[in-house]
Protein backbone atom coordinates (compact mmCIF):
# COMPACT_ATOMS: atom_id res chain seq x y z
CA UNK A 1 0.00 0.00 0.00
CA UNK A 2 2.89 2.36 0.70
CA UNK A 3 4.55 1.63 -2.48
CA UNK A 4 1.31 2.38 -4.09
CA UNK A 5 0.95 5.55 -2.79
CA UNK A 6 4.59 6.75 -3.21
CA UNK A 7 4.19 5.31 -7.35
CA UNK A 8 0.94 8.09 -7.20
CA UNK A 9 3.08 11.23 -5.47
CA UNK A 10 5.81 10.53 -8.08
CA UNK A 11 3.63 10.76 -10.89
CA UNK A 12 1.49 13.23 -9.63
CA UNK A 13 4.83 15.64 -9.14
CA UNK A 14 6.48 14.63 -12.56
CA UNK A 15 2.44 15.97 -14.03
CA UNK A 16 2.71 19.29 -11.57
CA UNK A 17 6.55 19.72 -12.89
CA UNK A 18 5.89 19.21 -16.45
CA UNK A 19 2.59 21.66 -15.93
CA UNK A 20 4.69 23.81 -14.55
CA UNK A 21 7.31 23.94 -17.68
CA UNK A 22 4.63 24.13 -19.68
CA UNK A 23 2.80 26.91 -18.01
CA UNK A 24 6.44 28.93 -18.27
CA UNK A 25 7.91 28.08 -21.19
CA UNK A 26 4.57 26.55 -23.31
CA UNK A 27 5.62 24.76 -26.54
CA UNK A 28 8.60 26.14 -27.56
CA UNK A 29 10.35 25.36 -24.11
CA UNK A 30 9.72 21.52 -24.84
CA UNK A 31 11.45 22.26 -28.27
CA UNK A 32 14.51 23.37 -26.45
CA UNK A 33 14.98 20.61 -24.19
CA UNK A 34 14.28 18.24 -26.89
CA UNK A 35 17.21 20.07 -28.97
CA UNK A 36 19.09 19.62 -25.80
CA UNK A 37 18.47 16.38 -24.79
CA UNK A 38 19.17 15.34 -28.96
CA UNK A 39 22.54 17.31 -28.84
CA UNK A 40 23.55 15.25 -25.58
CA UNK A 41 22.66 12.16 -27.05
CA UNK A 42 24.36 13.13 -30.42
CA UNK A 43 27.28 13.94 -28.54
CA UNK A 44 27.32 10.74 -25.97
CA UNK A 45 26.80 8.16 -29.22
CA UNK A 46 29.16 9.93 -31.32
CA UNK A 47 31.90 9.19 -28.32
CA UNK A 48 30.42 5.95 -27.91
CA UNK A 49 30.69 5.37 -32.22
CA UNK A 50 34.54 6.40 -31.96
CA UNK A 51 35.23 4.51 -29.00
CA UNK A 52 33.88 1.49 -30.67
CA UNK A 53 36.00 1.84 -33.38
CA UNK A 54 39.72 2.27 -31.00
CA UNK A 55 39.44 6.30 -32.95
CA UNK A 56 38.45 8.46 -29.69
CA UNK A 57 40.39 11.06 -28.94
CA UNK A 58 39.84 14.05 -26.17
CA UNK A 59 40.68 16.70 -29.36
CA UNK A 60 37.80 15.27 -31.59
CA UNK A 61 35.31 15.14 -27.84
CA UNK A 62 36.71 18.78 -27.67
CA UNK A 63 35.84 20.12 -31.45
CA UNK A 64 32.61 18.12 -31.16
CA UNK A 65 31.42 20.67 -28.03
CA UNK A 66 32.83 23.20 -29.86
CA UNK A 67 30.48 22.47 -32.91
CA UNK A 68 27.57 22.37 -30.12
CA UNK A 69 28.54 25.65 -28.61
CA UNK A 70 28.41 26.88 -32.13
CA UNK A 71 24.80 25.81 -32.40
CA UNK A 72 23.91 27.60 -29.08
CA UNK A 73 25.02 30.68 -30.86
CA UNK A 74 22.87 29.99 -33.49
CA UNK A 75 19.77 29.36 -31.77
CA UNK A 76 20.45 32.55 -29.48
CA UNK A 77 20.83 34.63 -32.54
CA UNK A 78 17.83 33.43 -34.19
CA UNK A 79 15.66 34.02 -30.69
CA UNK A 80 17.63 37.48 -31.52
CA UNK A 81 15.90 37.59 -34.91
CA UNK A 82 12.43 36.86 -33.74
CA UNK A 83 12.49 39.91 -30.82
CA UNK A 84 13.88 42.33 -32.90
CA UNK A 85 11.21 41.24 -35.72
CA UNK A 86 8.66 41.35 -33.06
CA UNK A 87 9.23 44.74 -31.95
CA UNK A 88 10.07 46.14 -35.12
CA UNK A 89 6.40 44.66 -36.37
CA UNK A 90 5.04 46.02 -33.24
CA UNK A 91 6.17 49.97 -33.61
CA UNK A 92 6.69 49.88 -37.05
CA UNK A 93 3.08 48.44 -38.89
CA UNK A 94 3.85 50.14 -42.54
CA UNK A 95 6.79 46.87 -43.02
CA UNK A 96 4.00 44.60 -43.74
CA UNK A 97 5.18 41.83 -41.69
CA UNK A 98 3.65 38.90 -39.76
CA UNK A 99 6.43 37.05 -38.47
CA UNK A 100 5.07 35.81 -35.01
CA UNK A 101 8.17 33.88 -33.72
CA UNK A 102 8.60 32.02 -36.68
CA UNK A 103 12.90 31.62 -36.91
CA UNK A 104 13.42 29.83 -33.75
CA UNK A 105 11.20 27.15 -33.66
CA UNK A 106 12.44 26.13 -37.52
CA UNK A 107 15.85 26.69 -36.10
CA UNK A 108 15.38 24.08 -33.55
CA UNK A 109 13.31 21.74 -36.03
CA UNK A 110 16.11 22.08 -38.54
CA UNK A 111 18.85 21.10 -35.11
CA UNK A 112 16.73 18.52 -33.76
CA UNK A 113 16.40 16.93 -37.37
CA UNK A 114 19.95 17.34 -38.17
CA UNK A 115 21.02 15.54 -34.40
CA UNK A 116 18.40 12.92 -34.81
CA UNK A 117 20.15 12.09 -38.31
CA UNK A 118 23.88 12.48 -36.94
CA UNK A 119 22.61 9.83 -33.94
CA UNK A 120 21.46 7.35 -36.23
CA UNK A 121 24.56 7.52 -38.37
CA UNK A 122 26.06 7.29 -34.79
CA UNK A 123 24.02 3.97 -33.84
CA UNK A 124 25.02 2.42 -37.81
CA UNK A 125 29.02 3.06 -36.72
CA UNK A 126 27.85 1.41 -33.49
CA UNK A 127 27.02 -1.68 -35.83
CA UNK A 128 22.91 -1.53 -35.02
CA UNK A 129 20.76 -1.40 -38.13
CA UNK A 130 19.11 1.47 -39.22
CA UNK A 131 16.27 1.35 -41.50
CA UNK A 132 16.57 3.37 -44.32
CA UNK A 133 13.10 4.97 -43.75
CA UNK A 134 14.21 6.22 -40.61
CA UNK A 135 17.22 7.75 -42.21
CA UNK A 136 15.10 9.18 -45.07
CA UNK A 137 12.40 10.59 -42.83
CA UNK A 138 14.91 12.62 -41.28
CA UNK A 139 16.93 13.60 -44.27
CA UNK A 140 13.28 15.20 -45.44
CA UNK A 141 12.48 16.55 -42.20
CA UNK A 142 15.37 18.66 -42.33
CA UNK A 143 14.83 19.48 -45.42
CA UNK A 144 11.07 20.48 -44.76
CA UNK A 145 12.63 22.97 -42.36
CA UNK A 146 15.16 24.13 -44.54
CA UNK A 147 11.72 25.15 -47.08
Amino acid sequence: MEKRNLLQCSKAAVAAACGAFTAVFGWLGWLVLAWGACMALDWASGSAAAACRGQWSSAAARAGIWHKAGMVVVVLVSALTDGVLGMAVANLPGLGLQPNGVVLPVVLVWYIFTELGSIAENAAAMGAPVPAWLVKLLAEGKEGADK
